[in-house]
Protein backbone atom coordinates (compact mmCIF):
# COMPACT_ATOMS: atom_id res chain seq x y z
CA UNK A 1 0.00 0.00 0.00
CA UNK A 2 1.13 3.56 -0.93
CA UNK A 3 -0.01 6.60 1.12
CA UNK A 4 0.37 10.20 -0.92
CA UNK A 5 -0.50 13.02 1.30
CA UNK A 6 -0.56 16.78 -1.01
CA UNK A 7 -0.38 20.05 1.00
CA UNK A 8 -1.22 22.88 -1.02
CA UNK A 9 1.33 26.14 0.53
CA UNK A 10 0.26 28.13 3.14
CA UNK A 11 -1.71 31.88 2.11
CA UNK A 12 0.52 34.19 0.20
CA UNK A 13 1.93 37.64 0.77
CA UNK A 14 1.56 39.88 -1.61
CA UNK A 15 2.45 42.93 0.20
CA UNK A 16 5.34 43.41 -1.98
CA UNK A 17 5.87 42.65 -5.75
CA UNK A 18 8.21 40.03 -6.10
CA UNK A 19 8.69 37.02 -8.45
CA UNK A 20 6.39 34.11 -7.88
CA UNK A 21 8.69 32.00 -6.74
CA UNK A 22 9.98 34.15 -4.12
CA UNK A 23 6.57 35.52 -2.15
CA UNK A 24 6.48 34.79 1.38
CA UNK A 25 3.75 33.52 4.02
CA UNK A 26 1.28 35.78 5.13
CA UNK A 27 1.28 35.62 9.05
CA UNK A 28 -2.34 33.49 9.34
CA UNK A 29 -0.38 30.64 7.60
CA UNK A 30 1.72 30.05 10.31
CA UNK A 31 -1.36 29.88 12.46
CA UNK A 32 -2.93 27.76 9.87
CA UNK A 33 0.08 25.56 9.51
CA UNK A 34 -0.12 25.28 13.29
CA UNK A 35 -3.51 23.92 13.20
CA UNK A 36 -3.03 21.32 10.60
CA UNK A 37 0.22 20.25 12.34
CA UNK A 38 -1.31 19.19 15.64
CA UNK A 39 -4.37 17.68 13.54
CA UNK A 40 -2.54 15.40 11.44
CA UNK A 41 0.29 14.73 14.77
CA UNK A 42 -1.94 11.13 15.93
CA UNK A 43 -2.73 9.89 12.33
CA UNK A 44 1.67 9.70 12.07
CA UNK A 45 2.85 6.28 13.00
CA UNK A 46 4.58 5.68 10.02
CA UNK A 47 8.11 6.34 8.10
CA UNK A 48 7.09 9.51 5.54
CA UNK A 49 9.47 11.43 3.06
CA UNK A 50 8.47 15.33 2.42
CA UNK A 51 8.98 16.86 -1.06
CA UNK A 52 8.59 20.30 -1.78
CA UNK A 53 8.89 22.86 -4.39
CA UNK A 54 11.77 25.34 -4.27
CA UNK A 55 9.00 28.19 -4.04
CA UNK A 56 9.58 30.08 -0.87
CA UNK A 57 5.95 30.23 0.26
CA UNK A 58 5.61 26.19 -0.56
CA UNK A 59 8.98 25.80 1.32
CA UNK A 60 8.40 27.57 3.96
CA UNK A 61 5.05 25.44 4.71
CA UNK A 62 7.32 22.52 4.01
CA UNK A 63 9.75 23.09 6.62
CA UNK A 64 6.89 23.89 9.55
CA UNK A 65 5.56 20.53 8.98
CA UNK A 66 9.07 18.80 9.18
CA UNK A 67 9.65 20.58 12.32
CA UNK A 68 6.35 20.73 13.88
CA UNK A 69 6.21 16.71 12.85
CA UNK A 70 9.56 15.92 13.88
CA UNK A 71 10.76 14.86 10.32
CA UNK A 72 14.33 14.28 10.09
CA UNK A 73 15.91 16.48 7.20
CA UNK A 74 17.12 13.11 5.49
CA UNK A 75 13.37 12.54 4.80
CA UNK A 76 12.88 16.37 3.39
CA UNK A 77 13.97 16.67 -0.26
CA UNK A 78 13.29 20.30 -2.01
CA UNK A 79 12.69 19.21 -5.63
CA UNK A 80 12.80 22.24 -9.04
CA UNK A 81 9.84 19.69 -10.28
CA UNK A 82 7.54 20.47 -7.88
CA UNK A 83 7.07 24.45 -8.43
CA UNK A 84 4.37 23.40 -11.55
CA UNK A 85 1.10 24.42 -11.92
CA UNK A 86 0.20 21.70 -13.99
CA UNK A 87 -1.29 18.35 -12.05
CA UNK A 88 0.28 16.53 -15.21
CA UNK A 89 3.75 17.50 -14.15
CA UNK A 90 2.76 16.68 -10.53
CA UNK A 91 1.86 13.19 -11.52
CA UNK A 92 5.10 12.30 -13.60
CA UNK A 93 6.75 13.28 -10.60
CA UNK A 94 4.87 11.12 -8.51
CA UNK A 95 5.08 7.84 -10.82
CA UNK A 96 9.09 8.23 -10.70
CA UNK A 97 8.79 7.94 -6.95
CA UNK A 98 11.32 5.25 -5.03
CA UNK A 99 9.48 2.08 -4.63
CA UNK A 100 10.49 2.02 -1.07
CA UNK A 101 9.32 4.96 0.21
CA UNK A 102 5.07 4.09 0.94
CA UNK A 103 4.20 7.04 2.57
CA UNK A 104 5.10 10.44 0.93
CA UNK A 105 3.74 14.10 1.59
CA UNK A 106 3.98 16.97 -0.99
CA UNK A 107 4.45 20.47 -1.18
CA UNK A 108 3.27 22.57 -4.03
CA UNK A 109 0.63 24.47 -5.65
CA UNK A 110 -2.76 25.02 -7.86
CA UNK A 111 -4.66 24.70 -9.24
CA UNK A 112 -2.39 21.24 -9.94
CA UNK A 113 -3.29 19.77 -6.30
CA UNK A 114 -7.03 20.49 -6.69
CA UNK A 115 -6.71 18.50 -9.70
CA UNK A 116 -4.79 15.55 -8.20
CA UNK A 117 -7.17 15.56 -5.03
CA UNK A 118 -10.16 15.08 -7.66
CA UNK A 119 -8.33 12.98 -10.26
CA UNK A 120 -6.32 10.18 -7.54
CA UNK A 121 -8.98 10.56 -4.57
CA UNK A 122 -12.19 9.36 -3.96
CA UNK A 123 -13.90 12.26 -2.18
CA UNK A 124 -14.07 15.28 -4.88
CA UNK A 125 -13.25 18.66 -3.94
CA UNK A 126 -14.02 22.27 -5.21
CA UNK A 127 -10.77 23.97 -4.07
CA UNK A 128 -7.78 22.52 -1.99
CA UNK A 129 -7.41 25.68 0.55
CA UNK A 130 -3.77 27.02 1.08
CA UNK A 131 -2.39 24.64 4.31
CA UNK A 132 -5.19 22.31 3.14
CA UNK A 133 -4.27 18.50 3.44
CA UNK A 134 -5.59 15.85 1.55
CA UNK A 135 -4.31 11.87 2.23
CA UNK A 136 -5.21 9.26 0.00
CA UNK A 137 -4.36 5.58 -0.03
CA UNK A 138 -3.24 3.24 -2.88
CA UNK A 139 -3.59 -0.30 -2.94
CA UNK A 140 -0.27 -0.83 -5.27
CA UNK A 141 2.93 -2.13 -4.69
CA UNK A 142 5.02 0.58 -7.23
CA UNK A 143 4.44 4.47 -7.69
CA UNK A 144 4.23 3.90 -11.26
CA UNK A 145 1.06 1.45 -11.22
CA UNK A 146 -0.50 5.10 -9.74
CA UNK A 147 -4.74 4.51 -10.21
CA UNK A 148 -7.15 6.33 -8.20
CA UNK A 149 -7.11 6.11 -4.88
CA UNK A 150 -9.11 5.96 -1.65
CA UNK A 151 -9.06 9.43 -0.03
CA UNK A 152 -8.50 8.45 3.80
CA UNK A 153 -8.08 12.28 5.40
CA UNK A 154 -9.16 15.90 4.79
CA UNK A 155 -7.44 18.79 7.40
CA UNK A 156 -8.07 21.88 5.75
CA UNK A 157 -7.44 24.92 8.71
CA UNK A 158 -11.06 26.41 8.34
CA UNK A 159 -12.52 23.11 10.15
CA UNK A 160 -9.46 23.35 12.48
CA UNK A 161 -9.33 27.40 13.40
Amino acid sequence: MKRLFLVRHGKSSWDEPLDDIDRPLKKRAYADASHVIKAFKPYLDFKIKLFTSPANRANTTAELFKNGLKIKQDSFEVCKELYTFSSNDVLNFIKDLDDDLNNVMLFGHNPAYTSLVNQLGSLPVNNLPTTGLVGIGFEIDSWKKLKKGTTQLYLFPKHLR
